[in-house]
């Protein structure tokens, strides 16, 4: 997949999740083949009011090729002003998020709630396009309660997006239940952009079949957890034999930006995805769970993985 200058390569994507993606996380997964990055979700709101609290979300790490900042938001004065907000200027590409199933987004008419107001969808779209000298993106759903996908691809398609990704879960299902790749299919041979597949992809298995919708790339999210070293594996490689050495570097980039008690917090989910299915995991998720600091639980995790 090929967007203006950019070349994605294998488009191998991670996708954005929220108090997940951190640019520590990001750097591991390019680091491992990911062809691009897409940050936390971003508000446009908040990079008006209260910029620091959005600047803390947005940092960057050399290894990431191809970034991506990902945009919500309900006002399309608004979003057409975050493009010029400094804190989005390190990024190549701008995506507007219309898929967020989390309550309070949809509480406020953003994320998927979009997709029940189309009009006002295609406003934001076609404003930021025209405003853009950066290439825009939609990632949306399938729709709120039914699949109303292939409308709403073909409206962004005409609103000016470069390109779009498909969650293909409705909004009412959440992450439950499987993905309808055919929808993906079905979206795929109704526009004339490239289409990005999302949902289920774990293995090489999950991802032939994502491949086989005829999508342009294919992003993942909740299937790197604990495995940036998925986009190697999809690329013909091995899962790393030392994978301490990752888990500390990820600890390593966070330290330059955030502080021990905040991070020792914050990375106690990670330690349990990377350390899901071990031997004796659950006293050892215990351990982690419960440490005091940063430097413990980077004892535990050697001593188990060493």
């Amino acid at each position: 997949m090929k967007i203006d200058k950019f070349d994605f390569g294998d488009s191998l994507i991670l996708a954005p999740m929220a108090g997940v993606s951190d640019v520590g996380f990001r750097a591991i997964c390019s680091e491992f083949g990911a062809d691009a990055t897409v940050s936390e979700m971003l508000s446009a709101r908040a990079m008006a009011h209260n910029p620091r609290k959005t600047e803390f979300m947005t940092q960057s790490h050399e290894a990431e090729k191809i970034k991506i900042g990902q945009v919500f938001g309900h006002e399309a004065d608004i979003m057409v002003a975050s493009l010029s907000n400094p804190i989005l200027s390190k990024y190549d590409i701008i995506d507007i998020n219309m898929g967020c199933p989390a309550p309070k987004i949809i509480k406020n008419g953003e994320g998927s709630a979009l997709m029940k107001n189309i009009p006002l969808a295609r406003e934001i779209i076609s404003s930021m396009v025209k405003a853009s000298t950066r290439p825009i993106s939609v990632k949306f759903r399938l729709g709120f309660d039914k699949d109303i996908s292939r409308q709403f691809g073909r409206m962004c398609e005409e609103a000016g997006a470069s390109f779009i990704t498909l969650h293909a879960r409705t909004t009412a299902q959440g992450y439950s239940g499987k993905a309808n790749l055919d929808a993906i299919a079905t979206l795929k041979a109704s526009v004339n952009i490239p289409v990005v597949g999302n949902g289920d992809v774990v293995d090489m298995e999950s991802y032939q079949k994502m491949l086989a919708t005829g999508a342009d790339g294919v992003m993942i999210g909740r299937g790197a957890q604990g495995r940036p070293w998925i986009f190697s594996l999809l690329k013909g490689g091995e899962q790393p034999k030392d994978i301490y050495k990752y888990i500390e570097k990820h600890v390593q980039i966070l330290r330059d930006h955030y502080n021990e008690e905040w991070l020792t917090l914050y990375m106690r989910k990670h330690f349990l995805w990377y350390t899901s299915g071990l031997i004796g995991g659950s006293e050892v998720r215990r351990s982690l769970a419960t440490s005091p600091s940063i430097d413990e639980s980077l004892k535990i995790l050697k001593e188990i993985l060493k």
